[in-house]
């Protein structure tokens, strides 16, 4: 068995690796045109946590339905997909279970998933709560709400003890920075945004190495609505009327993100016109904003041979390899505080996705040689990766 779930790693591995680019392109050029909406665990087999008599696969088929019922009205140009509708399992093994639900999601061709969970944390009845998950390894649980969580899923995590297993795993988690992870983590703000609207408890966004997250190809996030270990909590989950706040809570969320990205691809959209929840909350000054970008009436009436110039410039321009600690959809000042001990020693680089920033550390020759550099630079920034440039943009 676990012969077989090195191979399937493998085999995924190297689809995203490969043409993880060109997925993204697809994903996202077109706007968003179908949702996946996954209720977690089902069936006999797989009820998920129980509590006072209540079945966390109950909490979550309910909302799940509710939810698509909404966006079926509210965003009559997205197709809604479903895992499940009913009371069902979809594999005989978990391991199963959960593959055929990214399977679901690739064939469906999504344009974005969200898993619906509750959460437990046994011994601990006042943790309350809804946290949002994104296909990430954390580090080492320090904190009681991180081993709360981690113990929740743990049935649901790839095993990285086998070496070969973690290596292909940190390979594709790396190369989803490229691809997906922007807009996951960007979904996963909104819909934290948006549960502390609606007067939820938003703890916070959480990184977790979940099989289903791993094997859908789309941007994804697995989201906990609350804690079944909280009684108050519990028991508005398990209503009718707490299931529908949930659902209202989700789809504002979802239309939020489907909005924004329908604005980024200049497709046509009936989603109101959001303002996303940016990584960062520093606002750009009209001086950064220049060196962004020119007028395009400027650039169009410099003379041909400027610009022709440009081009070949832009053909020799330098080339080499970065370490990017953060992305942002706003310019941010490169001494803000968040930057930390790396204030001013960082630049700014633009690339594709939702958070067109990219800011970078570091000039190195090979990859090699940035990645002998990663290990001191994630002390302060735990998911910083190497990365491609030409110029002044990220390179694919």
């Amino acid at each position: 068995m676990k012969r077989t779930v090195h191979c399937l790693l493998l085999v995924l591995t190297a689809v995203f690796v490969f043409a993880g680019n060109s997925f993204a392109r697809d994903n996202n050029e077109s706007g968003v045109r179908v949702i996946v909406i996954d209720a977690g665990h089902g069936g006999k087999a797989f009820p998920g946590a129980v509590y006072g008599g209540v079945k966390e696969k109950d909490i979550n088929l309910g909302v799940a339905l509710k939810l698509g019922a909404l966006l079926e009205k509210e965003l009559p140009h997205v197709k809604i997909v479903y895992t499940r509708k009913s009371d069902t399992a979809l594999g005989k093994t978990l391991n199963d279970d959960l593959t055929a639900r990214a399977n679901t999601a690739n064939k469906a061709g999504g344009d974005f998933f969200i898993s619906i969970h509750a959460n437990a944390a046994p011994g601990k009845p006042s943790v309350q709560g809804a946290e949002t998950i994104i296909m990430g390894e954390s580090e080492k649980e320090t904190r009681y709400n991180e081993s709360a969580l981690y113990n929740n899923n743990k049935d649901e995590l790839i095993d990285m003890s086998d070496e070969n297993t973690a290596a292909m795993v940190r390979a594709y988690i790396q190369n989803l920075q490229f691809t997906y992870g922007e807009y996951s983590e960007m979904m996963a703000r909104i819909m934290q945004s948006h549960y502390a609207k609606g007067g939820r408890n938003a703890r916070r966004v959480n990184r977790q190495l979940l099989k289903v997250l791993y094997a859908t190809d789309m941007p994804s996030v697995l989201t906990e609505l609350g804690f079944m270990t909280n009684s108050k909590e519990l028991a508005f989950m398990n209503s009718e009327k707490g299931q529908a706040h949930y659902a209202r809570i989700l789809c504002d969320a979802v239309k939020e993100y489907v909005g924004y990205i329908d604005k980024l691809s200049g497709a046509a959209s009936t989603a109101a016109d959001p303002e996303p929840a940016a990584e960062s909350s520093v606002t750009e000054t009209a001086e950064e904003s220049a060196q962004v970008a020119e007028p395009a009436a400027k650039r169009a009436a410099r003379p041909a041979e400027s610009q022709g110039a440009e081009r070949a410039a832009k053909t020799t321009a330098k080339q080499g390899y970065t370490i990017q600690l953060l992305a942002s959809d706003k310019i941010v000042k490169t001494t803000d505080s968040q930057f930390k001990s790396y204030r001013g020693k960082v630049r700014r680089l633009s690339g594709g996705g939702a958070l067109k920033y990219k800011y970078c550390y570091g000039d190195y020759s090979s990859p090699a040689e940035a990645r002998r550099s990663l290990s001191e630079v994630r002390r302060s920034f735990k998911d910083a990766f190497v990365v491609r440039y030409e110029g002044d943009r990220i390179a694919k």
